[in-house]
């Protein structure tokens, strides 16, 4: 069989007169647009005067920006027209997703609390397998550019004022409710309130393109994630974005195996956002047990979430398990 090539096979890494072309190219581009943006009018100048405001108030604010196709088909002409003068420039919009098939999308604002991206669902020659239904607190609206023939389930949870302020646990969650699959309709836009409410896509014979605007304030509600053919709750993460990224990268370190970032480790322990926590412990017991120990004691003896203290004390519990030899044992993890 003959080799499969990508075009990054053919990157002119050895014309430095083109790459140094590229990206002036792009930087022209990402200066141009960051121009237009920042003017009174612009949008990240529109992003900016919602800074304190409620959720609510940021999404009607913003909303014409959803419901007015002009600025997105400027914007997309001037990222198609730097891909003409040289099909390896890389324009200035950040991917997100679209691997194997799945949703991807383009981040065409991300401002603090609120992000605005270029959603697409492609068609499907099979109906894909359920993907979770996402919660995460905050309010979202989501503007159909193009159908595609695809139908909507929107899937919801009850979620109390005291969860909301801290007190939620996994095994007092309510189970997610799901309705059936409805046409999704070119030009509608949905709102949602993204704590409580979720919506999922059933390719159509199209590929289905939106505009997604969220505004995600930090909140002591984790992320939940649900099977929506059983409304059965599957995983709880951290919902500030900041503890989110402490995460992956502690799981990066963790891959490294970096036992010297021990402390790091330790530190996020003391987290305020108690998946994050948890996430930390385990990552740390997986990087270096005896590491592990002593914040492991304390998360048993004191954290303020009872799950967590409970995993703590289960988990402590097969450190102190006697091992054939009569000593100790380190957790398998």
């Amino acid at each position: 069989m003959p080799a499969r090539h990508s075009r990054h096979d053919h990157f002119p890494r050895a014309d430095a007169a083109r790459r140094t072309a590229i990206r002036a190219a792009v930087s022209a581009l990402d200066a141009k647009w960051t121009a237009a943006d920042t003017t009174p009018d612009g949008l990240l100048t529109a992003i900016d005067a919602q800074a304190n405001a409620s959720p609510d108030a940021a999404i009607a604010a913003l909303l014409p920006w959803l419901t007015d196709p002009d600025w997105l088909a400027a914007r997309l002409a001037s990222a198609l027209a730097l891909l003409r003068t040289d099909p390896f420039a890389r324009p200035p919009l950040r991917p997100v997703g679209g691997a194997d098939g799945a949703p991807g999308g383009l981040v065409l604002a991300d401002r603090g609390v609120v992000r605005l991206t270029l959603r697409l669902w492609p068609f499907a020659t099979h109906t894909p397998a359920p993907a979770p239904a996402i919660f995460v607190t905050g309010r979202a609206a989501l503007h159909i550019l193009a159908s595609g023939g695809a139908q909507l389930c929107l899937h919801q949870v009850a979620v109390t004022p005291a969860e909301e302020a801290g007190a939620f646990t996994a095994r007092a969650a309510a189970p997610c409710h799901s309705t059936s699959p409805r046409p999704l309709q070119t030009g509608e836009t949905l709102h949602l309130d993204t704590a409580r409410q979720s919506v999922s896509l059933i390719p159509g014979a199209r590929d289905t393109l939106l505009l997604e605007l969220t505004v995600q304030p930090p909140s002591p509600l984790p992320i939940r994630s649900y099977d929506p053919a059983t409304g059965r709750l599957l995983h709880v993460s951290a919902s500030c974005r900041d503890s989110s990224f402490r995460a992956m990268a502690l799981t990066l370190l963790r891959h490294l195996g970096r036992p010297d970032a021990a402390p790091l480790f330790a530190a996020e322990t003391q987290s305020e956002d108690f998946a994050a926590r948890w996430h930390a412990m385990r990552e740390l017991i997986a990087l270096n047990p005896t590491a592990a120990r002593a914040p492991l004691a304390a998360m048993a003896a004191g954290d303020p979430h009872p799950e967590v203290r409970a995993a703590a004390k289960a988990t402590l519990a097969l450190f102190n398990k006697p091992s054939p030899s009569g000593e100790g044992s380190e957790p398998r993890t």
